[in-house]
């Protein structure tokens, strides 16, 4: 693993760590609807099963869309760019298998 796919891997841990730690202390969620929350909001699925109430947990969930949507687009496409690789690279070994 690269180094720069382990610093968006981590960016991505710190973004998911932060939304859940916020949104368990402004909106009073639970550790696993707070984490439910913030992995169903930056993947852009948006269930709707949960919903900020207050002014700060609104105010903080368009922050944390805004900043969040980007590292998570990032990483989601670093890791298929990573797929795209390890299928090339195996179908080159395959085809110098062949050769020999």
């Amino acid at each position: 693993m690269t180094l720069s796919t382990r610093a968006i891997l981590g960016l991505l841990v710190l973004v998911v760590a932060s939304g859940t730690v916020f949104f368990h202390f402004v909106e009073g969620w639970s550790w696993v609807d707070a984490y439910f929350f913030t992995v169903v909001t930056l993947s852009t699925v948006g269930y709707g099963s949960l919903v900020p109430v207050t002014v700060v947990g609104k105010i903080g969930t368009t922050v944390f869309i805004f900043s969040g949507l980007g590292i998570f687009a990032l990483a989601i496409q670093q890791f298929g760019h990573f797929a795209f690789l390890r299928r090339r690279r195996k179908a080159l070994e395959q085809h110098r298998e062949t050769k020999e």
